[in-house]
């Protein structure tokens, strides 16, 4: 999961009660007791990143949340009113998400009517029996409040507003050891408002203990020392909820699989082909056959004349399990992971190639980041060039890490020694500009590839002086609207990228993202699939990734964003290899980008094979990927349109083939609130 999803679900988790009635609602009178408080610590991946206190003062609530991590995080205050019953009447939020856009954020309840204003827009609704408001933003604190509402619930679902419905499971039920002594806590999942589960604890007074994820937690001071175990129960429940998803739709036959009356997009031609049937046996594609073709002991799919196309790469992901699935989904059954934690992603990836768990062939990268007070918790740390070489070395001996990650806050200096590493053992290197370097320096130390346009870009507008750990590396980019693409120093940067074969992975629909989104429209690479998203989605896809002080900095945004595509426009032309990643999750997301490629100056054909066939044969796998070919595996997906006229075809995936075990994503996806794009093929002979 990347830093970007865990701060997003974690500044979005709380939801706020709203219980209406009939008769009028007002805040109670604040009692006269002492104020009491609550300390808690945000800690990700191990390591302390921020804080949440609460004070409450009778039925007066003040939370003040924050964590920084990798240079960068959410802060807020809310503030909480809550009624004779407990529940919320006044609440409201102010600060900043991660990458410094600026919320405020409201809620009010009076007489049954409810009124909210968040970055989306404004809105309101009357409602007449209990019903639980879904807060954009704002800190995990409000857990308690969901779970106290839901539990004298009878069946403990509620309606939202939204839109929608919450629902409370109770996980289990165990004992922790802290400074406080012996704690009974009481896991939950809270579902509905998102793709996936919030998972948060509480004690034995139904009082807020933590909040949960695999690589993050907010937890009650004084238990630091259970985050490590607490959040390994969040993995275990999201893991159980997928193993148990892929036991219920995925579709093994045990003979032949004939999809017949399809289309094959050849990427060497950057054509479709004639209507044929494709027999798969095993993980494998058998034949290639006339479309009305047929066999003994067959399972027959109805391809219905649409496109069958190879499995997508998403070449920037940071693979969990709440990303496996949804990303095969897609049409995506090649992922490269750029960095994680060991004991994440080679587990991950056992159980996928097992079959436990859906998700993407994964390639592996070994993420090294040097020790600063900015530093990204992922992965290894180095304090020094010989730590940073035995790291390199560490990879190379673990086996199956194709490339290393150099990360921002190396030091420049050591690159050449972890490159000349990495080159003995076989392994590429690709990596962030390390703070205070440029890209010219990392290309001669021995760079391969260079992850993310604006690494390449930043040295170009930014002085020696500037720390690209901190939120520069973002806010800086406003100034390439005024860059110059044919100076010197762009030149010399882009003759030492063709003169050394350097490769980019831009993460375009990234950058898209935080130049172009702005608070309250839907965001431009959302809006061809928002309106089947649960409601949490829908309204994430109204607000900007970056603050935006006034019409000068939009302006600035827009120009700069304009230059990153002239710039990877003028890369193509070089002849700079350039591939497709998103740094978001991939899915939906790495359909954008390969949309984005057009702009470039690929056809929708070209696209679509530099995304398939070039990815397979860049990642050393052209012999059994990218092609749908007989011998090859059997990764590709099912398409009603062609993508070779209009790239948004790809979007509407009636069947993915993952070494020849068949999800039908219209079967799966309303396992997570999403309505399906497209109808489930005819099934005959299974």
């Amino acid at each position: 999961m990347s830093i970007l999803s865990i701060a997003r679900r974690s500044a979005g988790a709380g939801v706020i009660l709203l219980l209406a009635a009939a008769c009028s609602q007002k805040a109670a009178e604040p009692t006269e007791t002492a104020a009491s408080q609550e300390a808690y610590s945000v800690i990700i991946a191990g390591t302390p990143v921020g804080y949440m206190n609460v004070e409450r003062h009778g039925n007066e609530y003040a939370i003040d949340y924050d964590f920084k991590n990798n240079g960068r995080g959410p802060g807020f205050k809310e503030t909480l009113s809550l009624d004779e019953a407990g529940t919320p009447v006044a609440w409201s939020i102010a600060g900043n998400t991660t990458f410094g856009n600026q919320i405020e954020e409201s809620y009010a309840l009076n007489s049954g009517a409810a009124t909210w204003s968040d970055a989306a827009g404004e809105g309101n609704a009357t409602v007449g029996e209990p019903t639980l408001y879904i807060n954009q933003f704002g800190s995990p604190y409000a857990a308690f409040i969901q779970a106290n509402a839901l539990l004298q619930d009878s069946d403990r679902t509620m309606p939202a507003l939204p839109a929608g419905e919450l629902r409370l499971t109770e996980m289990e039920t165990l004992t922790v050891t802290g400074d406080g002594g012996d704690e009974t806590i009481t896991t939950y999942a809270l579902s509905g408002a998102d793709l996936d589960p919030d998972y948060f604890i509480l004690d034995d007074e139904n009082k807020f203990f933590a909040y949960i994820t695999p690589r993050f937690i907010t937890i009650r001071k004084g238990y630091e020392g259970e985050e490590e175990r607490l959040r390994n129960l969040a993995a275990k429940y999201g893991a159980a909820r997928y193993e148990d998803i892929q036991a219920r739709y995925a579709h093994r036959y045990d003979g032949p699989v004939r999809i017949r009356n399809v289309r094959l997009f050849q990427p060497e031609s950057l054509d479709m082909s004639a209507p044929v049937s494709v027999v798969i046996e095993g993980d494998r594609i058998a034949a290639i056959e006339a479309a009305d073709a047929g066999g003994d002991n067959e399972v027959v799919i109805d391809g219905a004349g649409g496109s069958l196309i190879p499995g997508l790469y998403d070449m920037h992901g940071h693979m969990g399990d709440d990303d496996a699935l949804i990303n095969v989904l897609a049409g995506i059954t090649s992922v490269r992971d750029m960095g994680n934690e060991i004991d994440v992603l080679e587990p991950l990836r056992e159980k996928i190639e097992s079959g436990v768990l859906a998700g993407p062939r994964i390639s592996m990268s070994g993420f090294i980041e040097g020790v600063s007070e900015t530093n990204n918790s992922t992965g290894e740390l180095a304090t020094s060039e010989e730590e940073a070489v035995d790291l390199v070395r560490m990879y190379a001996e673990r086996g199956g890490y194709h490339q290393i990650k150099v990360y921002s806050s190396v030091k420049g200096e050591w690159v050449p020694a972890m490159a000349a590493e990495a080159h003995a053992h076989g392994m590429r290197v690709a990596g962030h500009i390390p703070a205070f370097s440029t890209p010219d320096e990392m290309i001669e130390a021995g760079y391969d590839e260079i992850t993310h346009i604006n690494q390449v870009m930043l040295s170009w507008v930014l002085g020696p002086e500037d720390d690209t750990r901190t939120l520069a590396r973002i806010t800086g980019m406003a100034k390439f609207a005024d860059l110059d693409l044919e100076s010197e120093k762009v030149q010399r940067t882009i003759n030492l990228m063709v003169d050394n074969n350097i490769v980019v992975d831009p993460t375009t629909v990234i950058h898209e993202f935080g130049l172009l989104a702005r608070n309250g429209e839907t965001r431009i690479g959302m809006a061809d699939y928002v309106d089947h998203m649960p409601v949490a989605v829908q309204r994430g896809s109204k607000v900007a990734l970056l603050n935006v002080a006034d019409e000068e900095e939009d302006a600035a945004y827009r120009a700069a964003f304009d230059k990153i595509i002239d710039t990877l426009a003028m890369m193509h032309e070089r002849g700079i290899f350039i591939v497709p990643g998103t740094d978001l999750g991939g899915a939906f997301e790495l359909h954008r980008e390969v949309e984005l490629f057009q702009r470039f100056g690929f056809t929708p054909a070209q696209a679509l094979k530099r995304a398939t066939y070039d990815m397979a044969d860049y990642m050393g796998f052209g012999d059994s990927r990218g092609a749908i070919e007989p011998g090859k595996l059997a990764d590709f997906f099912l398409v009603p349109g062609d993508p070779t006229e209009d790239l948004k075809a790809i979007k509407s995936i009636a069947l993915v083939s993952r070494g020849g075990t068949m999800y039908f994503p219209s079967e799966i996806y309303p396992e997570f609130g999403i309505a399906p794009f497209t109808n489930v093929p005819a099934v005959s002979g299974d």
